[in-house]
């Protein structure tokens, strides 16, 4: 009786102390190996909102730090994160947040609000345009959103277990200093000076949890339902809805990516609001990755146009690269939905992530009704919980 209990409580004894073993300069050395941009993509706070959704598709990142003089600035949430010379110490730069496509897209949507309504429909102009809208420092809209006040760094000794809490809290992403001057650090710091950083993500740690896959395969076999990755309340847009109401439903409810499900027939459903999504046809995602694949000439005009013709207008675009946040790699003329089953392994889960690049995975039922979510900050929580509690 005592052996069993004993084996049970080091179900995963292995695969806890390998994730203690491994640390993030691990996870960020393994990365860089595959990745050819290895330096950390930035823009001056001066920036235009132009420029830097320009720095964002060039280097195919939906984020970026926004780096300002030391000494002038409050970082994000108070932070105190610093480039420095590595030999003399002197301060060169402060990173005072990150803005994300999400942001740029909630600013557009804003400004756009009373265009769109004054000028009676798409294409309207009231005082620049599009233009006007993307000449504004990206200093301004910090803070806009949450995300943008999300600016943390890892330290490279700390262990991926760690890292894993973190992430599992809903932080997508954290600076990695190159030579840090603080040792043995747990979780995420507000201050810290090195003379460069790179950019570890949610999605990084999860191909690099792919790639040892074998590592995890006794907790990777068990489903996604069965380990409670599932979260049933999902909100959604409907095919009718209006590009400018799902931004500004997105704005309000935190969500970079919303499900697209078809209309019911009925008149009297508000194609303006978010709607339980639940047991709804899902034809689409609407992410704010898709702002990639949009001519910005076109952006105002398209902001009246339903959800779903613009999601398949910017696919078919000859400025998209198939790498849309919420759908697999693949045809620019067809973008396939990446969902799963309940039923479906957190393996396969995984795999599906990272090999279409979605930051979510849609789950359904068999006859293709929605029925949940999986985010990576899901994945990451499960199998963290699941190895401290060995069950």
């Amino acid at each position: 009786m005592e052996k069993a209990m004993l084996n049970k409580s080091n179900r995963y004894s292995d695969e806890l102390e390998w994730l203690k073993q491994i640390k993030v300069g691990d996870v960020m050395s393994d990365h860089h190996q595959n990745n050819k941009n290895k330096r950390l993509v930035e823009v001056p706070y001066t920036a235009t909102l132009a420029h830097t959704l320009n720095a964002l598709v060039a280097n195919n990142v939906v984020a970026v730090p926004i780096a300002a003089p030391p000494g002038h600035w409050i970082g994000a949430g108070g932070s105190m994160i610093l480039e420095s010379d590595k030999h003399t110490g002197a301060v060169r730069k402060h990173y005072i947040g990150m803005v994300t496509m999400f942001d740029i897209l909630a600013h557009l949507a804003e400004e756009t609000i009373d265009v769109v309504s004054v000028n009676g429909g798409p294409g309207g102009d009231h005082g620049g345009g599009m233009d006007e809208k993307m000449a504004v420092p990206v200093s301004s809209i910090i803070g806009h959103t949450l995300e943008g006040l999300s600016l943390w760094t890892l330290n490279p000794n700390t262990s991926l277990l760690d890292c894993m809490e973190v992430f599992s809290k809903g932080i997508h992403r954290a600076m990695v200093p190159h030579d840090s001057h603080m040792d043995n650090v747990l979780g995420v710091e507000l201050s810290e000076s090195a003379s460069s950083y790179r950019m570890l993500t949610q999605m990084d740690v999860l191909s690099f949890l792919k790639t040892h896959g074998s590592k995890l395969k006794n907790i990777t076999s068990h489903t996604v339902g069965e380990l409670g990755a599932v979260m049933e309340q999902v909100f959604a847009v409907t095919n009718r809805t209006k590009v400018i109401d799902a931004l500004k439903c997105m704005r309000t409810g935190g969500l970079h990516a919303v499900p697209i499900v078809e209309a019911f027939d009925a008149t009297d459903e508000d194609h303006k609001q978010l709607v339980n999504g639940k047991g709804r046809k899902i034809v689409g995602t609407f992410s704010a990755t898709d702002l990639k694949g949009c001519p910005i000439d076109l952006l105002q005009s398209w902001m009246s146009i339903d959800v779903l013709e613009f999601t398949n207008r910017v696919s078919t675009g000859p400025v998209n690269d198939g790498t849309g946040d919420e759908y697999s790699l693949g045809s620019m003329s067809a973008r396939t939905l990446v969902t799963c089953y309940a039923e479906t392994s957190l393996g396969e889960v995984i795999d599906k992530a990272v090999t279409g690049h979605v930051h979510r995975i849609w789950v359904v039922d068999r006859q293709g009704l929605l029925d949940g979510i999986v985010a990576l900050t899901d994945v990451l929580r499960v199998i963290r919980i699941s190895l401290l509690s060995g069950v």
